[in-house]
């Protein structure tokens, strides 16, 4: 991810939103949020302060691929719960793992609609 707007679109799509959902919850309209993926505008500060604050992602690495996307406090609890989600699944049989899988996929379609 070498530009600004490739790396706000995996952030975008990684936190479940649409590009109309960024931009109705930030305050612009989708064509704000369209330019900035496709690099076709320079972004304005509070635009990119905003997205950032939303997304819960670092403003260095959106602005300059610098450093991790999540800061550092995040990565950290969302690796805990990962963890704690494989102790779990790990004891559960095959087809209960898939099942377990199969439920988080459809919750997370859901809780996207709702964006």
């Amino acid at each position: 991810m070498n530009t600004l707007g490739e790396r706000l679109n995996y952030a975008r799509k990684q936190k479940g939103y649409t590009q109309d959902s960024l931009a109705r919850t930030i305050g612009v309209s989708r064509g704000v949020i369209f330019n900035l993926e496709k690099n076709k505008t320079e972004p304005q500060a509070i635009v990119i302060n905003t997205i950032c604050q939303v997304l819960k992602i670092n403003k260095e690495w959106l602005t300059d691929g610098t450093g991790g996307m999540e800061p550092d406090g995040q990565a950290l609890q969302s690796t805990k719960l990962l963890a704690e989600l494989y102790d779990i699944a790990k004891e559960l049989s095959e087809d209960e793992q898939l099942f377990l899988l199969d439920t988080v996929k459809a919750l997370k379609l859901r809780l996207g609609k709702r964006l």
